[in-house]
This record gives structure tokens, C-alpha cells and sequence, in this order.
């Protein structure tokens, strides 16, 4: 099996932070060859360094013409691919649904949900052809899919949504060897979570404000790792990690 692993193409989108770049690193540790995708090539770069598994593309996931080329590249360098890291989104603007703007809601849904949704539509493409190897979709959900914070409406709402994404596609995949699973993860220590830690902290169902407990990016990305070295025998369809002590459990 350790051959085998050491030999997997992987597709880390949003690698070039946050927990996308801390799975990426460690799959490049693992032995993966890995295509790190990603808006900003420098911070892709970096992050590559080099290393011969690594291979860089920058690519915006909310334009089509780019997400056909990101996977038309890691199959013309490496002739398959084995798993996708569907992980880009933002966190959206602090907004209910009475408040938000239409642009703002369109953004957060065209990175989000319509990207992760063609990133998987272009990775099946190419797992349906190498049947009946098929492959592995790793959607990064969030706590949000299961309950919101206050103030998330677009966010919460293509969170929910991808679960839904992650369901089809673990059924619609089965008869070509594709599984899918989702990770759902809260307050691991990224940018996006650092204003839930400084300052007066994050906003409660209550109204209270309040700084939360985190945990290192590190740990989430060997939650990651784990679903993706699942043998294809197996699924982990739905993972939740969260920060020991965050507001979770009984929030709302």
C-alpha cells in the first residue's frame, strides 16, 4: 500500500494558505505528487520550493476556461488523478439575508459553491475515464453546514449546500470507483479564524462577544490525510474537528 500511496496525483485548491496549504504540505511529505492550485502564484511558489511533486498552476476557480485547464494539467503531467482537495471559499461578508448585497451574495456563492461544484465535475471527468481505478473528492465543508453563526447567511447557505454536493457526488460516483467525503472544521488556527481570537472575539447567538478556543492547522490536515489515504475499499463520508471547547456544540 505504501507504493501505491507514495504514487497518488492530487489537486489541493486554495493551497496557497491556510489549510489548504497545510494539507498540501503534507502531502507532498507523504509522497503525493501534487498540483497546488491557487489565485496568487508567489505564495504557491513558496510553498513548492522546488520539490519535484510539485506542480504549480494558478487559476482563478470561479472562471470555467481555468478549472479545465487546472485539471487537463495534472493529467497531462501525470496521466491520472487520484484525489481532489476541494477546499477554496471565503468566509463572505458579516451579514442576515435582509442586509446583504446581491454582488456580495453572488461572490460567495461563485467561489464557494459554483467552483467547488465545477472543480468536482472536472475531477469526476477525469476519474470516469480511468475506471475502474476511479478516485477520491474531499469537499472542505464547514460547522456552518451544521449550524450557523450569526450574521453568515451566504456563507452558512453554500456550506449546507456542498453537503448536499458531497451526497450526490458519493452516490452519482459509485459505479465508477469515486468516492467523496466531507470535512467539516472548526476554528483551526488560520487567517480566516484570527478574528474570532483577538479583539472582542466572535459574535454569540446571544449577542455576547467572545474569544474562542483554536487548534493547529496542522491537525486538521491530518484529519485530511486520513480520508484521503482511506483505501478504496472504504469512505470516510463526514469528518467534524473542531477545537476542544469552541461554542459548537449547543450553539444557536
Amino acid at each position: 500500500m505504501t507504493d501505491e500511496l507514495n504514487s497518488r496525483v492530487a489537486v489541493v485548491t486554495g493551497a496557497g494558505s491556510g489549510i489548504g496549504k497545510a494539507v498540501a504540505t503534507r502531502m507532498l511529505g507523504a509522497g503525493y505528487r501534487v498540483v497546488l492550485a491557487g489565485r496568487r502564484e508567489e505564495p504557491l511558489r513558496a510553498l513548492a520550493n522546488g520539490h519535484p511533486n510539485a506542480l504549480v498552476l494558478s487559476t482563478d476557480i470561479t472562471i470555467a476556461e481555468q478549472v479545465t485547464r487546472l485539471f487537463t494539467g495534472a493529467r497531462d503531467r501525470w496521466g491520472r488523478l487520484d484525489v481532489l482537495f476541494n477546499n477554496a471559499g471565503v468566509p463572505g461578508p458579516t451579514a442576515s439575508v435582509d442586509e446583504i448585497e446581491p454582488e456580495a451574495w453572488d461572490a460567495v456563492i461563485a467561489l464557494n459553491l459554483t467552483a467547488a461544484a465545477m472543480c468536482a465535475r472536472a475531477a469526476m471527468k477525469v476519474m470516469k475515464a480511468q475506471n475502474p481505478r476511479g478516485g477520491r473528492i474531499i469537499n472542505n465543508g464547514s460547522l456552518a453546514a451544521h449550524a450557523p453563526r450569526p450574521q453568515s447567511v451566504a456563507y452558512t447557505t453554500t456550506k449546507h449546500a456542498i453537503s448536499g454536493l458531497t451526497k450526490s457526488i458519493e452516490l452519482d460516483g459509485r459505479a465508477y470507483g469515486i468516492s467523496c467525503g466531507q470535512i467539516d472544521i472548526g476554528n483551526t488556527e488560520t487567517e480566516l479564524v484570527d478574528r474570532f481570537v483577538t479583539g472582542p472575539g466572535a459574535l454569540q447567538p446571544d449577542g455576547r462577544r467572545m474569544q474562542e478556543p483554536t487548534f493547529p492547522v496542522d491537525e486538521a490536515a491530518r484529519a485530511v490525510m486520513f480520508m484521503a489515504d482511506t483505501p478504496p475499499s472504504a469512505n470516510v463520508n463526514s469528518v467534524v474537528i473542531t477545537a476542544a471547547g469552541m461554542p459548537f456544540i449547543g450553539r444557536g
